[in-house]
């Protein structure tokens, strides 16, 4: 009689888990942080179809980093919940809170139970009447969920460009200061993973970091001055703009 094949718990979780990461972190890191107005997002992204940014409800927004095929399903089911919420119910009943823990209900069964966990990281941002009432929930592959404060970044060379913005973001930033240090987090986070430029493209700066273009960047901001529905993407030429203006910080 043979024996039968075994592996613990433990090992499943963990080859699960690094399953996960790796394939998180190949893909370009998003920032989500706060400013005067709202509640910035910030992507290296330079597909015009297919967002990693998006909105959900009237003062709630997605963004999300990994596999797309598995964060647009879960930007789809969200959409789908806060509409049925909001219609049975009413519109205040549809909460950033809500929605992230349906999200961790969801990711956590698929990293226990599928074949293979989603290999995405997501946040979810509600925007307050006032700045202290702001939300941004972070949720990873397993299900696991947070409460961020002002700032968070995920996806590719996190732990980078999150010291970047512990260094520089500030309350009550302008929504211009607030882009500009989100795209230089960025810009951190690359530092050595540029390699040689192709021809006739710009001379990388010494220290190994690219430099962003706004044709490869995807801004939407959480607005507070709207009336109702508070998600607006934020155009090339403000990028062009805040990149003329903005120096090494």
């Amino acid at each position: 009689m043979t024996t039968p094949w075994y592996t613990s718990p433990e090992q499943i979780v963990r080859d699960r888990s690094e399953y996960a990461r790796k394939g998180i972190a190949r893909g370009r890191s998003n920032v989500v942080l706060t400013y005067d107005g709202g509640i910035a997002f910030v992507a290296e992204n330079a597909s015009r179809a297919l967002h990693k940014i998006s909105e959900v409800y009237d003062r709630i927004a997605l963004a999300a980093v990994g596999r797309y095929p598995e964060f647009e399903s879960l930007r789809v089911a969200g959409v789908r919940l806060a509409d049925m919420r909001g219609y049975a119910y009413d519109r205040r009943d549809v909460t950033g809170r809500a929605l992230a823990n349906a999200y961790a209900q969801t990711l956590g069964s698929i990293f226990i139970e599928a074949s293979k966990p989603y290999e995405v990281e997501i946040v979810v941002a509600e925007l307050g009447q006032s700045a202290e009432e702001d939300q941004i929930y972070r949720l990873t592959y397993d299900g696991s969920v947070s409460d961020e404060q002002g700032f968070v970044a995920m996806g590719g060379q996190a732990e980078t460009v999150t010291q970047y913005l512990r260094d520089h973001h500030e309350a009550n930033l302008s929504l211009e200061a607030a882009v500009g240090i989100a795209i230089h987090a960025l810009e951190a986070g690359t530092a050595g993973q540029a390699g040689p430029p192709a021809p006739g493209a710009p001379t990388p700066p010494p220290n190994g970091e690219r430099r962003l273009t706004p044709a490869m960047l995807e801004v939407a901001v959480l607005d507070r001055s709207r009336p109702r529905r508070c998600f607006r993407r934020i155009s090339e030429p403000f990028l062009e703009r805040v990149l003329a203006g903005a120096g090494p910080a």
